[in-house]
């Protein structure tokens, strides 16, 4: 399983031949000046939420790779406003793709579409694929929902923002990844904007003396896991 890092929350995870890009924020992104958005492949591309800063290349990607955009129900109807038709709305709740069986799951974070109207509520994704099962956390805070991910499921790996002050700090996240049961943390949504700026140090020792490993990959890196 590969997983590449675009910047910010916007990342690919490629599994069983299938590319899942999740929140597509990079052109709108001064660190990630250098990925070219039309280099980009994706076969399905998941939304957590609604803000600028993980739908803002959604449409130019989405109708270039004809990939199926999957997000809550409001998410997907402002999607289809800007053009897009392979669509797959969901609330909290199971669905199946070839990739695998798809949670999408709370989180606790707000969620407004670039043009004002409402995102829905704001969530993350169980991705149970063949290879590797995972979660990605979407934009929250620490929330007791998050002792529900290991009923689903035995987790690999798991992507949570550390960056602080509109989600998680790293020190709330080694909470979170207990909570989850997952020892192997991505951590996203840290550097962008001065509010969420991190010591990449600090944040990895806090995981390591609980006996956990952060990853802060470089932008435009790919990951085997």
């Amino acid at each position: 399983m590969k997983f590449t890092y675009y910047g910010h929350s916007c990342f690919s995870v490629e599994t069983a031949g299938k590319k899942i890009l999740f929140d597509p924020f990079i052109s709108g992104n001064e660190l990630a000046k250098d990925i070219d958005i039309n280099t980009i492949e994706a076969d399905f591309i998941l939304i957590s939420h609604g803000h600028g800063d993980h739908v803002a290349d959604l449409a130019s990607i989405a109708k270039r790779t004809g990939a199926k955009v999957i997000g809550a129900y409001e998410v997907i109807e402002w999607a289809q406003k800007q053009g897009i038709t392979n669509v797959h709305p969901m609330n909290f709740g199971t669905a199946t793709f070839e990739f695998g069986k798809l949670h999408f799951v709370p989180a606790w974070h707000s969620s407004t579409m670039p043009d004002g109207t409402t995102g829905g509520t704001p969530g993350g994704f169980v991705v149970h694929a063949a290879e590797k099962k995972f979660y990605y956390s979407g934009d929250t805070c620490l929330m007791m929902d998050m002792q529900l991910i290991p009923r689903y499921t035995k987790i690999d790996f798991a992507i949570l923002p550390i960056g602080g002050n509109f989600t998680m700090d790293a020190e709330d996240a080694v909470i979170a990844a207990e909570f989850i049961q997952c020892k192997n943390i991505i951590g996203v949504h840290f550097d962008t904007f001065g509010y969420i700026k991190v010591d990449h140090e600090a944040a990895k020792s806090k995981f390591s003396a609980a006996g956990n490993t952060l990853t802060l990959p470089r932008i435009g890196q790919t990951i085997e896991l």
